[in-house]
């Protein structure tokens, strides 16, 4: 019997073969399924979504007091006292100096005696009157006396007689109208010499230098014993007592562009930021002149800031935050993701639907931000916006949607 022997060699030899053809073949469609997916491509997006936007001007300016003078001396004089320094506080009133004018007593006793001698010549002029009223009784009481007997009995009285009696009438009744002229002019020369103590007395008063607002001393020019000549015109050189300003509210002036002049009005509020405090205070657009500068283009606008702290001190810079537009509540995407028509207004976005798939929509724009720009029609809330890389993206392509970091800040 004859045994058949199966050689084994060329059975391990096919199986390997078709192992190993298998595996390339499995390789292939790994590769290949590779290949397809890296074809795709990412691209970095954001989300439309709801905000509050809002279009600002940032300008730079000084504060300034509300007001600003240096009070001077109505009247010259040695400084007596002064009761204040610099940094020191005052109420409108409050005294600040006293000035020594010795002559000014003087001046007043004169005036005072001026008037006492005035009264007495209206008394005078009074006792005067009373004297001229009596004459002018008795004479034009004898006159009609001896008239009423010539006409009784003419012939009588002689003419003569009645003729001086009448004379005597006319001259007393002339001396009484001169004695009522004298009173009249003596009660106006008590007039005038009241005025002139007045006067006196008003100019002693500023002797007492007092702080026409409330504010703080900024400056002290005198001392006790300085000589100050009176500030009686804006060209003197005298020297005042010193510099109050009025801190409690402050001024910016804001040199607004001539585009942006129809958008500030009376009344609006903007922010106020201090950068060597790192605070933020409220404003107020108080006035404007009105006027375009010709050599700047600009507008100046002065904003006030209440200070009742004092923590701001006028020299500071401060940057005001102008609001020109606010739009609450409005859809808003990034800048970079919208294509912009040539005339503005409108424009074009590319949007990933639910299918990862390229969409391209025609958007109505609105208030534009440095950041973000209003949607007004044309996107949902919620909807994603491709951010770069839009020239070379196709409608309908398949794309892998990515927020990215730079997203992130660009819709922010």
């Amino acid at each position: 019997m004859r045994t058949s022997i199966v050689p084994i060699f060329p059975l391990l030899l096919a199986g390997f073969g078709s192992l190993l053809l298998s595996s390339c073949g499995r390789n292939k469609d790994a590769e290949a399924s590779a290949a397809t997916a890296s074809e795709i491509p990412t691209v970095a997006v954001a989300k439309a979504a709801t905000a509050d936007l809002s279009r600002d001007l940032i300008l730079t300016a000084e504060f300034k007091p509300y007001q600003e003078v240096d009070v001077m001396a109505k009247v010259s004089g040695y400084v007596k006292e002064i009761r204040v320094d610099v940094g020191d506080r005052v109420k409108e009133g409050d005294l600040l100096a006293t000035l020594e004018v010795p002559e000014m007593a003087d001046d007043l006793r004169k005036s005072q005696a001026g008037v006492r001698h005035s009264q007495s010549e209206v008394a005078r002029a009074q006792d005067e009157i009373a004297r001229a009223k009596s004459a002018h009784d008795i004479a034009h009481l004898s006159y009609n006396r001896l008239l009423q007997a010539s006409l009784k009995k003419p012939g009588l009285i002689a003419q003569q007689e009645i003729d001086d009696a009448q004379s005597k009438d006319l001259v007393a009744e002339a001396q009484l109208a001169a004695a009522n002229s004298s009173l009249a002019a003596a009660g106006q020369q008590v007039d005038v010499d009241q005025s002139s103590t007045a006067r006196v007395q008003t100019m002693i008063d500023y002797q007492r230098v007092t702080a026409p607002f409330t504010g703080v001393v900024t400056k002290r020019y005198a001392d006790k014993g300085s000589m100050i000549q009176a500030g009686t015109a804006s060209q003197t050189q005298a020297m005042p007592v010193v510099r109050l300003s009025e801190n409690g509210l402050l001024r910016l002036i804001l040199p607004v562009p001539e585009s942006v002049v129809p958008t500030v009005h009376i009344g609006q509020q903007v922010e106020v930021r201090v950068p060597t405090l790192n605070r933020a205070f409220p404003g107020k657009v108080a006035r404007f002149s009105d006027k375009v500068a010709y050599q700047t283009r600009t507008m100046d606008t002065e904003v006030d800031v209440p200070n009742p702290s004092l923590v701001l001190i006028p020299g500071m810079y401060a940057e005001v935050n102008l609001t020109l537009a606010r739009h609450s509540a409005v859809i808003a995407v990034p800048v970079m993701a919208i294509d912009q028509d040539a005339a503005g207004g409108s424009g074009s976005v590319m949007v990933i639907n639910p299918n990862n798939r390229v969409e391209v929509r025609h958007v109505a724009l609105g208030l534009e931000t440095a950041n973000r720009v209003e949607i007004r029609s044309g996107l949902n809330d919620g909807d994603m916006v491709v951010l770069t890389g839009r020239a070379s993206l196709k409608a309908g392509q398949e794309v892998r949607p990515k927020v990215t970091a730079m997203a992130a800040a660009a819709g922010s």
